[in-house]
C-alpha cells in the first residue's frame, strides 16, 4: 500500500457574473423605474429622457421630453389596450411621445 499524497490547494474561484436580464436597448442603463402590466413592460431612463417599451415582443424607444415616468396603466379591451404612463404632469399616452431609434 502506498502512502497518501497531500491534497493540492484548490484554485481560487472566479466570480460568477451577475445575470444581465435587461431587455432594453444597449446604451441605456440604470432605469429609475421599471414595470409592466398585461404583456407590456417599460423602463424609464431619466438621464437619457428615454422610455423603452416592450409590447408584443418588440422593443421601442420614446423621447419623454420633460416627463418623468413613474408607472403604467392599461385600458382593458379586446385589443389589449394602449398603455398610459404616469408622470409628474399627469397621464401620458404612448401615442403622445415621439418614437426614436
Amino acid at each position: 500500500m502506498q502512502p497518501m499524497n497531500p491534497m493540492k490547494a484548490m484554485a481560487p474561484m472566479k466570480p460568477v457574473p451577475a445575470p444581465d436580464d435587461s431587455w432594453w436597448p444597449e446604451g441605456l442603463s440604470n432605469p429609475s423605474s421599471t414595470g409592466g402590466q398585461n404583456g407590456v413592460r417599460y423602463a424609464f431612463f431619466p438621464d437619457h429622457r428615454r422610455l423603452a417599451v416592450e409590447q408584443n415582443g418588440k422593443v421601442r424607444q420614446y423621447d419623454t421630453g420633460s416627463h418623468r415616468i413613474s408607472g403604467v396603466s392599461q385600458q382593458q379591451n379586446a385589443e389589449g389596450g394602449a398603455p398610459t404612463f404616469a408622470s409628474q404632469d399627469g397621464p401620458v399616452s404612448l401615442a403622445s411621445l415621439k418614437e426614436v431609434s
